[in-house]
């Protein structure tokens, strides 16, 4: 079993920048696609960014340009940069994971282990 634990989230005016980080334990995330989900209240959980195995990453086209997903596997830790956050980016942010080299998958259902989540509030 994997265990996924968020960091990193807090409240940050609109503009600025936050780093999350994903901390896994229990096994080596190295072979899994990690994921970066995130939910806003009254609204359904969403695909933020995701990195394969291999490095390759995808992003939704509300966050392309601004945010970046990266992966240090020697410290089985996944991160996500924020940059030039707007009032819409707050919402509570997932890490996920997709274990056993399988591609990225833009799907809530497409994951088997989450982390507890962190909130991101950005104020305009």
């Amino acid at each position: 079993q994997v265990q996924l634990v968020e960091s990193g989230g807090g409240l940050v005016q609109a503009g600025g920048s936050l780093r999350l980080s994903c901390a896994a334990s229990g096994r080596t995330i190295s072979t899994y696609a990690m994921g970066w989900f995130r939910q806003a209240p009254g609204k359904e959980r969403e695909f933020v960014a995701g990195i394969s195995w291999s490095g390759g990453t995808t992003y939704s086209d509300s966050v392309k340009g601004r945010f970046t997903i990266s992966r240090d596997n020697a410290r089985n830790t996944v991160y996500l940069q924020m940059n030039s956050l707007k009032p819409e980016d707050t919402a509570i942010y997932y890490c996920a994971g997709r274990s056993a080299f399988r591609t990225v998958s833009d799907s809530t259902a497409g994951y088997n282990y989450w982390g507890q989540g962190t909130q991101v509030t950005v104020s305009s």
